[in-house]
């Protein structure tokens, strides 16, 4: 079965694999605005969908495995057979002529570098060290079966609000955006806050009441924040969750530890209503 091929920070692997409620069995078409490694899409394994993002290298990377996975691949294990320090520094500062060749240094430097972070200098050019790990190549790399799914949508690289414009009646998107919260002097928020302001988090909240308005039904994962309780909080047809997570994003293990994140659901109650599809019962799960 086809899984995320991706390290991504701030991946939604742990939530799939642990609170199924978050996710609908039944729905007219899957939307992500801000698709990253894919986790919850992956699982879900739509047949009808939009993914997007705003990364064009991401974007590309999803593209070329769509349209050309066995040129994609062939590149890949050369990235395999000649990775070492020099090489790596080497094809951190490349610049291929052909997709399937960029999106191949792509997934080689996700697979390479420091925790797979995605970092670039004001240059737009990629700097993350390289890291420990060895495996260019996995045992569960199946791009022919993923190509398979990805055929199946759309991929688009565009902001995401454009993509949740999209969403019709009976629609399903899942938001996971990054975890900008307001008046916060944490780092790893002020990082964030270069590429997703706080006004972006209104944008978000606005596009999503639109689309629910248009019948679709939502889930979106966020900082376990007041700032961005306050935000939702009073909306109709909306339930807030809060879940406990393992961290995984400090250097070191010794700072790892737990951390908790709002799981919000918006829309499910009219959505299913209107599919003929509404029991009560599910949706107090996070009543």
């Amino acid at each position: 079965m086809s899984k995320p091929f991706l390290r991504w920070a701030g991946g939604k692997r742990w939530l799939v694999n642990s609170h199924f409620e978050f996710y609908p069995q039944n729905y007219e078409r899957y939307i992500e605005p801000f698709i990253g490694g894919g986790a919850v899409f992956f699982n879900m394994k739509p047949h009808n969908f939009i993914i997007s993002d705003i990364n064009p290298d991401l974007i590309d990377c999803y593209d070329s495995i769509k349209t050309e996975a066995s040129k994609f691949f062939d590149r890949l294990k050369i990235h395999h057979r000649n990775h070492s320090k020099e090489y790596y520094y080497k094809m951190r500062d490349s610049l291929p002529r052909t997709k399937h060749g960029r999106a191949a240094k792509f997934l080689y430097l996700n697979r390479a570098c420091f925790n797979g972070l995605y970092r670039v200098n004001s240059k737009g050019q990629f700097n993350v060290p390289i890291g420990t790990s060895q495996n260019i190549i996995l045992a569960s790399d199946n791009f022919c079966e993923i190509s398979e799914l990805l055929c199946r949508g759309q991929i688009v690289c565009q902001d995401f609000e454009k993509t949740i414009d999209l969403a019709e009646s009976g629609d399903f998107i899942f938001i996971d955006p990054p975890y900008t919260v307001k008046h916060n002097l944490n780092g790893f928020v002020q990082y964030n806050e270069k590429i997703f302001s706080w006004e972006d988090q209104i944008r978000l909240r606005d596009a999503a009441v639109r689309a629910v308005g248009r019948g679709a039904m939502i889930t979106i994962t966020n900082a376990n924040h007041p700032s961005i309780h306050s935000i939702y909080q009073e909306l109709p047809n909306t339930k807030i969750n809060i879940v406990s997570r393992n961290s995984l994003i400090a250097g070191q293990l010794i700072d790892r530890g737990k951390t908790t994140e709002v799981v919000i659901r918006m829309g499910w109650e009219a959505a299913f209503n209107d599919l003929g599809l509404f029991d009560e019962g599910s949706l107090n799960v996070l009543s």
